[in-house]
This record gives C-alpha cells, sequence and structure tokens, in this order.
C-alpha cells in the first residue's frame, strides 16, 4: 500500500513536468525554427498554424485533466448505512458489492478512500478514481494527450531532420536513430540539446500509443456498458442499445465536450433515466 500511495504522488508529478518540458520545447525551439522558413507567409506560415494546434490539443489535454480531479466520484459511503461488524467492513475492503443497503456496481479504493458508484479504475496520473462522474473527461484527457504527442513527435522528427541533415523517408531511419545517436553523443559529434530531443521523440511515441490504446479500449467498455473493474469481478450487466450506453457517458451534447474542457456534459441522460 505505501508503494501505491507513493506511485500515487510520483505519478501526477512525472506527467506535469513531461507536460512542461513539452510545452517549452514546442514553444522555444520548434516553433521558432519553423519561422525560418522564407518561403512561407507570414499569416499563414507552419508556424502559426503549428502553435495553434498544440495549444488547442495542450489547452484540451490539461483542461480535461483537471476536470477528470475536480469531478472525482464522491463518497457514496458518507450516505450508505454500511453496517457494523468486521465483516461488512471487509466487503468493503475487498472491493466486493456491498451487502445491506449498498448500492450495486460499487467499489471501495483504498487510495482515495472513498465508495464510488460505477468504478471503473484508479488512475495513478491523476491520483483519482474514474467513476460515473468524470468518465467522459478522463476519456477526452486520453484522446487529447495521444494527439498532442503525435503533434510533438512530428515537429520533434522536424527540427531533427533538419538539425542533423537527415530524412526520416525510410521508417528504418527512425528506429536506428537512437542507438545512432547516443554513440555520436558519447563521441562528442551530438549535442546535449538534440539528444534531449531524440529521447523525447522516444518517450512521446511511447505515451501518445499507451493514451490511444487506453482510450480505445475505454471506448469499447462504454459500447458494452462495461467498466473495468465490472469486467475484471466478472459482474454481468444488462444489455443494452450502444447508442444509449454512449449517451449515458457523453450526453446529447457531445460535441460541445468534444472541441472544449467542460463539466459534467453526460449528466443529463443520467438525470432523465433516473426520473
Amino acid at each position: 500500500m505505501l508503494v501505491l500511495r507513493l506511485l500515487n504522488v510520483i505519478a501526477p508529478a512525472y506527467f506535469l513536468c513531461i507536460s512542461l518540458v513539452t510545452f517549452v520545447l514546442q514553444i522555444f525551439l520548434f516553433i521558432p525554427s519553423m519561422f525560418r522558413d522564407p518561403s512561407t507567409t507570414p499569416l499563414f506560415s507552419p508556424a502559426l498554424l503549428h502553435g495553434a494546434l498544440f495549444l488547442f490539443l495542450s489547452a484540451n489535454a490539461l483542461g480535461n485533466y483537471v476536470l477528470v480531479i475536480q469531478s472525482s466520484p464522491e463518497d457514496l459511503g458518507k450516505g450508505l448505512n454500511l453496517g457494523e461488524g468486521a465483516e461488512v467492513v471487509a466487503d468493503w475492503l475487498d472491493g466486493s458489492r456491498s451487502p445491506g443497503s449498498a448500492l450495486p456496481s460499487t467499489h471501495f479504493c483504498r487510495l482515495c478512500a472513498r465508495v464510488t458508484q460505477r468504478h471503473d479504475h484508479h488512475c495513478f496520473f491523476t491520483g483519482n478514481c474514474i467513476g460515473s462522474r468524470n468518465m467522459r473527461n478522463f476519456i477526452m484527457f486520453c484522446l487529447y494527450t495521444s494527439l498532442a504527442c503525435l503533434d510533438s513527435l512530428v515537429a520533434g522528427m522536424a527540427y531533427i531532420s533538419a538539425a542533423l541533415s537527415m530524412s526520416f523517408a525510410n521508417p528504418l531511419a527512425f528506429l536506428t536513430l537512437l542507438p545512432h545517436s547516443i554513440s555520436q553523443f558519447f563521441s562528442g559529434a551530438l549535442l546535449s540539446s538534440e539528444m534531449f530531443v531524440i529521447l523525447m521523440l522516444y518517450l512521446w511515441l511511447g505515451i501518445g500509443l499507451a493514451c490511444a490504446g487506453f482510450c480505445c479500449h475505454q471506448m469499447l467498455l462504454i459500447l458494452r456498458g462495461q467498466t473495468r473493474y465490472q469486467v475484471r469481478k466478472g459482474i454481468v450487466v444488462r444489455a443494452r442499445p450502444w447508442r444509449e450506453n454512449l449517451q449515458e457517458v457523453f450526453g446529447k451534447r457531445w460535441l460541445l465536450g468534444l472541441l472544449i474542457p467542460v463539466l459534467n456534459v453526460g449528466s443529463d441522460y443520467r438525470r432523465q433515466k433516473v426520473k
């Protein structure tokens, strides 16, 4: 448990550090290097277009990151009669369905010390549980983080291509870039700043693929009307049309939540179903 609590602090700090480094590289290195192309017009230069795209992706990624934390699942345990005795408490602590007056599809998170409804998983990078209240913001966070990493990867490859006078037309060029760069760095033929950018290229690739894969996995579960916790515990859920499952998470105003970070867009449909 101590290791998990430590990871719950290190992972958000790691994400914020990577975001800060990415922002600095984009603003002070990649984008200024694009202004050096004399063949482009100042109004529609690649630097301005790329800068606008990067700011849009970053604002959505960080905005949804904040909303995931801000709209954390409420603690249902405060309003439920959990009963007394070691057996009842153990039922909550092992994550199983609580007996008595507890609601179904609930889970007790040891790290957050709260009972959440429609618990999906605990995200260490946000230090928060993902449930019915912040699922949409979490998916948007994964989507825009993967897109921001892809954008930074392309911009970084363009910078390295111009700095080292190399071409990435051959896919093997990227695969062999790291070992060749390490040998050149220790021989003194490669600057430390260029070596740092090359290392960030592979880091952006890994984070982008991980977030994209996680986003696709979560979308598949939403279409099925399931959560990761239900799949892991083997809990059978009632089959519903996939449109209802999507609307329950994203709401009717899903396009607004796709363009800008907003809070609780998907809650209207749930309130209508409850009524």
